[in-house]
């Protein structure tokens, strides 16, 4: 079993930055494809970011350029470094664990998930 903490998240305007971490407990994170999802209010959850277990990273496009997800196994703990947002980014971001290593864009392949921060950006 694993536990996600997901923090960081908070208000922040325009055109500002924030790092989310998710924090791992009741297994090591290292051979597991980790991702970030976000649900806004009336929304479908949507992917954000992932990475593999090798390293890999892939972005939608919507945060491409912008967010930078990384891992540090030694911590078992996962970031997503959010530059240049955009009032659009306002949601609650999940962090979510996938078992296989690799890290999906759909939610249904990811066997854990944390309760989410909520991340809100104003104009």
């Amino acid at each position: 079993q694993v536990q996600l903490v997901e923090s960081g998240g908070g208000l922040v305007q325009a055109g500002g930055s924030l790092r989310l971490s998710c924090a791992a407990s009741g297994r090591t994170l290292r051979s597991y494809g980790m991702g970030w999802f976000r649900q806004a209010p009336g929304k479908e959850r949507e992917f954000v970011a992932a990475i593999r277990r090798g390293g890999s990273t892939f972005y939608a496009d919507s945060v491409k350029g912008r967010f930078t997800i990384s891992r540090d196994n030694a911590k078992n703990t996962v970031y997503l470094q959010m530059n240049s947002l955009k009032p659009e980014d306002t949601a609650r971001y999940y962090c979510a664990a996938d078992t296989d290593g690799l890290g999906p864009n759909n939610p249904y392949e990811y066997d854990y998930w944390g309760q989410g921060t909520q991340v809100t950006v104003s104009s």
